[in-house]
């Protein structure tokens, strides 16, 4: 595995520290695990009984919503998983950055003002909320390492002519 990249001046890209640093990547890592685990919970246990005490519109709304969830908690672990495989030297970043591009980072919630939305759960909208929170989270830094900010691959950056030559010339000689 590469380190992270420091191509851009002096610029210290936090992202790809935080990402790519085994010790600052676990407490990310199980806090998106943990969080899945316990929607699980919820969402098996007290939450099918909370869902039973709703009324029609908040149930239809509780259902709708628990998939959006499970969905945007699917597709962090994905990401976590993938960039723990990075860490780990199972994959390498290309890899990572092709499969990556499999994981949507978008999944949007209905509004507070949504009919029904008040009689949501607590505990639900708590999962539901700290689930956006992680999302957002893991996208900004997903888009600081693989986005449009992230710093290009070197085959993709301006070659230097004479770093090309001198580059031949220890090749042809052997160097």
């Amino acid at each position: 595995m590469t380190e992270p990249s420091m191509e851009c001046g002096n610029t210290i890209r936090l992202a790809e520290r935080r990402v790519f640093s085994q010790s600052s990547f676990k407490p990310l890592y199980d806090e998106g695990m943990g969080l899945v685990e316990q929607t699980a919970e919820y969402l098996d246990g007290q939450g099918r009984a909370d869902a039973r005490k709703l009324s029609r519109l908040a149930a239809t709304l509780y259902a709708a919503e628990s998939m959006r969830l499970t969905t945007r908690l699917m597709q962090v672990a994905s990401w976590l998983l993938l960039q723990r495989a990075a860490n780990s030297g199972e994959m390498t970043r290309d890899q990572v950055a092709a499969e990556k591009s499999k994981v949507r980072l978008d999944t949007a919630s209905a509004r507070e003002d949504a009919a029904g939305w008040g009689e949501l759960p607590a505990s639900f909208l708590d999962l539901v909320n700290r689930s956006l929170s992680l999302q957002a989270l893991v996208r900004r830094m997903d888009d600081e390492i693989y986005g449009e900010h992230a710093p290009r691959p070197a085959s993709s950056r301006r070659s230097n002519p004479v770093s090309d030559q001198i580059m031949l010339l220890n090749t042809a000689f052997g160097r």
